[in-house]
C-alpha cells in the first residue's frame, strides 16, 4: 500500500455508482505498515464487491462462517498474501496498522493487504475480468476501507466518551459483518421512504471488563469525495440491549434536537484519518 492514491482512476475506473458498494473493515496497529499474515490482526475487510452482481454479504467469507478455520475476533478465515492463479498483476502484500485498539492484546488491528483483498474478493464471487481494475485501484479500495473503519472507532469513541470516568480507554473485542441482517432502525428509516444501508457491522468494545455492542450502518452518500477518497456516510450507535445503551440513545438523541450539528467537523475527522494512513504508508516506503 505505498502508492498514493489515485483520484484519477477513481475517476475513469471506480464510477461512483459501482464505488459506493465498495466497502471494507479491518484494523491495525499505531505503528506503521506491517507484512504480518496473521488473520486475527485483521478486523475484516468487508463489502468489497465491485461490480453489480449479487455476491455475498459484507463478510468475504458468509457463508463459510461455520467452518472451523474461522476465526471468532472477526468472522475471516486465514490470511492468504498467495497471487491468485488468473491475477493479472502483482499487488502488495504489506499491512497498514490502525489505530484501534485490541481488547486481547496491548496493540491494535491490522488491516488487510490489497492482495489479502483481492483475495477476499474472489472468494465471495468477484471475478476482475468484469471490472478490468488496475493495481492503483486496489490501493484505493483498500484506502477507502480504512479510512471508514478509522471513522467508525471515532464515532465509537465519541460514545464511550459518556463513560469516560468508567473507562478511558475502550478497546474493540471483536466484530463481524451482518450485510443483510438490517437492523430496526435501518427499516423504518426504508418505510419512510430512506434507502436501506448497502452494509452492516457489529463491534463489540471492551469497556474496561464490559462488552458493548455497537451497530454501524454504512450508507451510500452517493457522492465520492476524491480528496479523502470517502463516499460512505455511518450511523453508529450502541445496540438497544442494555438500560445503558437506551439511557445513552435518549441523550444523543435529546442533543441532536436542541443543538446544531457542525457538518464540518466530519469533515475534518476524515482529513485526519486520511492523513494519519498516508503518514503509515509513506513510513513503509521509507524504511
Amino acid at each position: 500500500m505505498g502508492v498514493q492514491a489515485s483520484t484519477l482512476a477513481a475517476d475513469n475506473i471506480l464510477n461512483e455508482s459501482s464505488t459506493s458498494r465498495l466497502h471494507s473493515s479491518t484494523m491495525v496497529q499505531p505503528a506503521s505498515l506491517s507484512s504480518s499474515n496473521k488473520i486475527e490482526d485483521c478486523p475484516h475487510f468487508q463489502k468489497q464487491p465491485i461490480s453489480h452482481k449479487n455476491i455475498p454479504s459484507e463478510c468475504p467469507i458468509s457463508s463459510a462462517a461455520a467452518s472451523s478455520d474461522i476465526n471468532p475476533l472477526n468472522m475471516m478465515p486465514p490470511a492468504n498474501q498467495m497471487p491468485a492463479p488468473d491475477q493479472p498483476f502483482p499487488l502488495s502484500t504489506n499491512r497498514v496498522v490502525s489505530n484501534i485498539p485490541k481488547a486481547d492484546k496491548d496493540e491494535c488491528w491490522i488491516y488487510p493487504s490489497p492482495q489479502m483483498f483481492w483475495n477476499a474478493m474472489l472468494r465471495k464471487g468477484w471475478r476482475w475480468q468484469d471490472d478490468q481494475l488496475a493495481p492503483a485501484d486496489m490501493e484505493n479500495i483498500v484506502r477507502m476501507h480504512n479510512i471508514n473503519n478509522e471513522l467508525a472507532w471515532m464515532e465509537v469513541l465519541k460514545w464511550e466518551a459518556l463513560h469516560a470516568k468508567e473507562c478511558m480507554h475502550p478497546r474493540l473485542k471483536n466484530f463481524g459483518g451482518r450485510a443483510k441482517d438490517y437492523s430496526p432502525r435501518a427499516r423504518i428509516r426504508s418505510w419512510m421512504g430512506y434507502k436501506l444501508p448497502f452494509d452492516r457491522h457489529d463491534w463489540v468494545v471492551d469497556r474496561c471488563g464490559k462488552p458493548v455492542r455497537y451497530i454501524i450502518d454504512y450508507y451510500d452518500s452517493e457522492n465520492l469525495d476524491h480528496e479523502t477518497l470517502t463516499f460512505t456516510i455511518l450511523d453508529v450507535r450502541p445496540a438497544f440491549d442494555s438500560f445503558g445503551a437506551v439511557w445513552d440513545r435518549m441523550r444523543a438523541a435529546w442533543w441532536r434536537w436542541t443543538y446544531k450539528a457542525d457538518d464540518s467537523i466530519r469533515d475534518e475527522l476524515i482529513k485526519v484519518a486520511k492523513k494519519d494512513l498516508d503518514s503509515k504508508e509513506a513510513e513503509i516506503i521509507r524504511s
